[in-house]
């Protein structure tokens, strides 16, 4: 990896293009499959652009494993080495890497709220040195498939981390499109992953059914929460579409591996030379449902045909 000094590094926003040797650093807060498809889907859309790993570029991934003080030291790594670009992937990362350097280009994805979040003063043309990609999820999509498949459910538990920032837009957002839906929303907060098992198990005979959103911190422990729900029988809805794969009934969402792929195409941009201020932060585009019949029924739940019927993927 060459390294390169803050001065060289801030040059990218003037410079036309880089010719060789550039180091991209990508992180993420933890590792689930979800980010790891983006990851893969920045990577492989760099080099559909010219930009390859080992010949144009050293791509360069560290997790920091859920722990956001090492989220901060991977960013300030990353600073101290000159990498050309950070990519962030999930709120935590984007924000340790954006305390870290306002010289240095950064591109964030999966990350769900970034007003919220404080990465960037507007949608258009953020200005500074961030743009990126949102996640937002589907949220009336995702209430209106929970009440089509179990139509009796009157209050669904949301296992969350609250020190997320992306995940308390997400929850704020569920009660606001539940009540219309005659849903009312317990919370369970999870702030580590060795805790979602216990958050899952204070919901029940409270709630029935079980929501998470696309928060990092539970979805890296989803097979804890889900093993609750299975055993008392609670209906347990996913975020994501890749925790309908590992066990939750249904999910209307983003195939991660394209929320990278369109991520990388602005990655690449930056490469090439614009200001990444002078980008507007997009939103994810692509929506898939994803069922799960045989988790369903280890829940007592059985999926409607028509549901089944119109899904992209139905789980085996």
């Amino acid at each position: 990896m060459r390294k390169l000094g803050l001065a060289l590094a801030a040059a990218v926003f003037a410079a036309p293009a880089f010719a060789a040797d550039v180091t991209v650093g990508v992180t993420a807060i933890v590792e689930h499959p979800a980010l790891d498809a983006a990851r893969d889907g920045v990577k492989d859309s760099l080099a559909a652009e010219g930009f390859i790993d080992g010949d144009t570029i050293d791509f360069v991934y560290q997790s920091a494993q859920g722990a956001p003080a090492t989220a901060a030291q991977i960013a300030r790594q990353f600073v101290g080495d000159g990498v050309n670009i950070i990519v962030p992937i999930s709120t935590p990362s984007a924000q340790a890497a954006l305390a870290a350097t306002r010289d240095i280009p950064i591109v964030f994805t999966a990350v769900t709220d970034p007003l919220a979040a404080e990465l960037v003063p507007s949608l258009e043309a953020p200005g500074g040195n961030v743009t990126g990609l949102s996640d937002m999820s589907p949220m009336a999509e995702h209430v209106a498939l929970i009440k089509e498949i179990t139509p009796d459910v009157e209050t669904i538990g949301v296992l969350f981390n609250p020190g997320e920032a992306n995940s308390v837009s997400l929850v704020n957002r569920l009660k606001e499109v539940a009540g219309p839906a005659g849903l009312t929303v317990v919370e369970a907060a999870a702030t580590k992953s060795a805790d979602v098992q216990a958050a899952a198990r204070g919901l029940v005979g409270k709630v029935d059914a079980m929501y998470v959103p696309t928060d990092n911190t539970v979805v890296s422990a989803l097979e804890a929460a889900i093993s609750v729900a299975e055993e008392n029988d609670i209906p347990f809805y996913a975020g994501d579409t890749d925790s309908v794969k590992r066990g939750a009934i249904a999910s209307i969402g983003f195939n991660y591996y394209d929320v990278g792929v369109q991520t990388g195409k602005v990655v690449a941009r930056v490469l090439n030379g614009e200001n990444p201020g002078d980008i507007d932060v997009t939103f994810a585009s692509g929506s898939d449902l994803f069922v799960n019949p045989g988790a369903a029924e280890k829940m007592g739940v059985t999926i409607p045909a028509g549901v089944i019927e119109r899904a992209n993927t139905v789980v085996e």
